[in-house]
């Protein structure tokens, strides 16, 4: 069989063609992905957890938490669902993201649970700025013309 390419003007068309019968043959859910980062929190599970319940029955149904906190002589633990989609680029979008915290007294009793989302986060603005050394601030090339006493 012989083959044949194409040139000239024809080229960017047949590319842009191409392209777009290969897209159509993927779909829209062949270059988007959606899955479960962290645990898959149920309804019924949740329901089960109630004030008075044992750390041990905690575990049993939600399994081994994600995150503990301990403050004073109560502890919490912390089980994290996030949903995103990731596109076959490698971009990563958080649809959402649940927290549910189950808190505990002394007893190591269920006092009470909090379920938290995205809404209820808040943005941290991350400092960019430089603390200031003391000494000389001299780049690598100062350091070696330094060295050799220049």
């Amino acid at each position: 069989m012989l083959l044949r390419t194409v040139s000239g003007p024809v080229a960017p068309i047949a590319a842009v063609l191409l392209g777009l019968a290969l897209a159509g043959c993927a779909g829209t859910n062949g270059l988007v992905t959606k899955r479960t980062q962290g645990y898959e929190i149920s309804d019924s599970a949740m329901q089960q957890i109630r004030p008075g319940q044992s750390e041990q029955l905690v575990r049993l149904v939600l399994g081994s938490p994600q995150s503990t906190n301990t403050f004073g002589d109560q502890s919490a633990y912390y089980y994290v669902e996030t949903k995103v989609r990731q596109t076959s680029f490698g971009l990563t979008m958080v649809d959402s993201r649940t927290v549910l915290a189950i808190y505990f007294d002394n007893n190591k009793k269920v006092i009470d649970k909090a379920v938290y989302t995205l809404q209820d986060g808040k943005t941290v603005a991350i400092e960019t700025r430089r603390t200031p050394s003391f000494g000389d601030d001299r780049t690598f090339i100062d350091q070696i013309l330094n060295s050799v006493g220049m």
